[in-house]
């Protein structure tokens, strides 16, 4: 039996001075706000962003100006609404919108007054939100211009459209009265958002034609590819496909060149400002922009033996409801099917990347002849320890009294036992490349080098052999010119 109920309505329409404050925190960083702008101009087919920024004037702006297809004012009117887009609508698969409230949001985030100037066939059309005067009037009611004056234009070319965002209360640092510390404040707040941009379109930006030019104050940035795709030394496992009702998702595993096979510019800019430890996991594309960049999202534990492992998805515009893009369009849920799928995935990718460093590991160990270092594996544990077999010891050995090798040796197991792991740990995890080992002088090379071929020599291996299997010692083969003198020297000139 069906329940009749009597309904009356009431009149809610939100108070604008209220809901345009709230506006202001769903959680934008000035470069995801900017990336927010920049989304709208890739939408609007533009060619060309310019990013302008005057931090040292008594009003600080910022301007995001672009060469794209601009707007009537009929359509500023539409895109400066709240919300005005549905979520739901189908969309242009280079579409990068979603919500109808980035360009406001975003803005609002960093500024208390957002100007947007468009020009489309020659006509240029004005619109403004100044929330100290919609805080007055409390009524949602833009300001239309009909004669838009602003510095910013300047750089309006043609059809195209200026984002001013002026009042910046939330980048000023709170050093209105300083303008030195205010423009310190901001000048630092846009050089992090050039590296975000930069990760952010890099698919944008890249190649000798590419599809975008992003310039700040006139200097255009470069892209910063998380997969070092120039560098031969990556590998790529074979490319997935996961076809779902509503598109498909491209899938396909990285693993980044070792440091040594990279510069260090390359290693520091690919490793981000966290480092490579925290840059780790998927990398999330929609509609070729960056949305996730680095998290395995609960699939894995990040560590160090998966360091260099990078997972790049592809994703179409129309699955954002099952993603749960949100509106900065910066963090995503995985979607039960997918996360499944990935999970096979990165279980396997990073199982064979463990296994690949482990062996690294023991390798570098066993390739060497008669190591300086032990490596003892006992119970579950790894046990490093001096070995005090190497030639250059029991040489030494040989020179001391029965008293005195007992010392030593004492010394030795001292050392071992010494060996800061918890502090090497740290130190390669926070940064591997920072990690050196200290320089060794000629004399000490000249030690180890003759005590080395000596022993060589007894276990009736060929002289012309032993130069070959001297370069896989670490030391020798880190200062091969001078280590390779000393070989000569001492084989050629019999110095033994």
């Amino acid at each position: 039996m069906e329940i009749q109920l009597s309904t009356r309505r009431a009149d809610a329409t939100p108070y604008a001075s209220s809901l345009i404050e709230g506006l202001r925190d769903f959680g934008y960083s000035i470069e995801t706000a900017l990336a927010d702008i920049i989304d709208n101009s890739i939408t609007a087919e533009a060619t060309r962003v310019e990013l302008i920024a005057d931090s040292t004037g008594a009003e600080p702006w910022i301007a995001v100006v672009d060469n794209g297809k601009g707007m009537t004012e009929a359509d500023l009117i539409e895109a400066m609404r709240p919300g005005s887009r549905n979520p739901l609508d189908l969309r242009q698969e280079t579409d990068l919108g979603r919500f109808g409230l980035g360009m406001k949001s975003a803005s609002f985030s960093q500024c208390r007054a957002l100007y947007v100037v468009s020009r489309r066939d020659g006509k240029t059309s004005c619109a403004a939100w100044d929330l100290d005067e919609v805080s007055k009037v409390n009524k949602w009611e833009l300001a239309l211009f009909d004669e838009p004056n602003f510095p910013a234009m300047d750089y309006l070319d043609g059809d195209g459209t200026a984002v001013i965002w002026q009042k910046l209360d939330r980048l000023d640092g709170g050093f209105k009265q300083n303008t030195e510390e205010r423009t310190k404040t901001i000048n630092t707040a846009l050089a992090w958002a050039e590296k975000h941009l930069r990760l952010v379109f890099h698919r944008f930006l890249e190649g000798s034609k590419p599809r975008l030019v992003i310039s700040i104050n006139g200097r255009s940035l470069r892209p910063i590819d998380p997969f070092a795709s120039n560098n031969a030394a990556r590998q790529l496992d074979p490319a997935e496909e996961l076809k779902l009702s509503k598109g498909t998702i491209q899938i396909q595993c990285v693993t980044l060149p070792h440091l040594k096979k990279m510069t260090k510019s390359e290693w520091d800019e690919v490793g981000g400002v966290e480092g490579h430890l925290k840059s780790q996991g998927l990398y999330i594309y929609r509609a070729d922009r960056l949305i996730i960049a680095g998290s395995w999202l609960g699939l894995a534990k990040a560590s160090e033996l998966t360091k260099l492992c990078r997972v790049c998805v592809d994703i179409p515009n129309s699955m954002d409801a099952d993603w749960k893009i949100d509106v900065k369009k910066a963090s995503a849920q995985l979607p039960p099917v997918v996360r499944k799928r990935l999970r096979l995935v990165v279980e396997r990718f990073v199982g064979t990347s463990k296994r690949t460093y482990r062996r690294r590991g023991r390798k570098l160990v066993e390739e060497q002849h008669t190591p300086m270092w032990n490596r003892v594996q006992k119970d579950s544990s790894i046990i490093f320890k001096p070995n005090i077999l190497h030639p250059v010891f029991e040489e030494f050995q040989e020179t001391l009294t029965p008293d005195q090798v007992k010392a030593f040796l004492n010394c030795l197991t001292l050392l071992g036992a010494s060996l800061p792991v918890e502090t090497l740990y740290a130190d390669m995890m926070g940064a591997e490349d920072a990690v050196k080992v200290e320089d060794v002088d000629r004399d000490a090379l000249h030690q180890q080098i003759a005590a080395m071929i000596t022993d060589l020599l007894e276990k009736k291996i060929p002289s012309e052999n032993i130069p070959n299997i001297l370069k896989n010692v670490d030391i020798l083969h880190r200062n091969w010119e001078t280590a390779h003198e000393i070989i000569k020297e001492i084989l050629d000139g019999g110095l033994l």
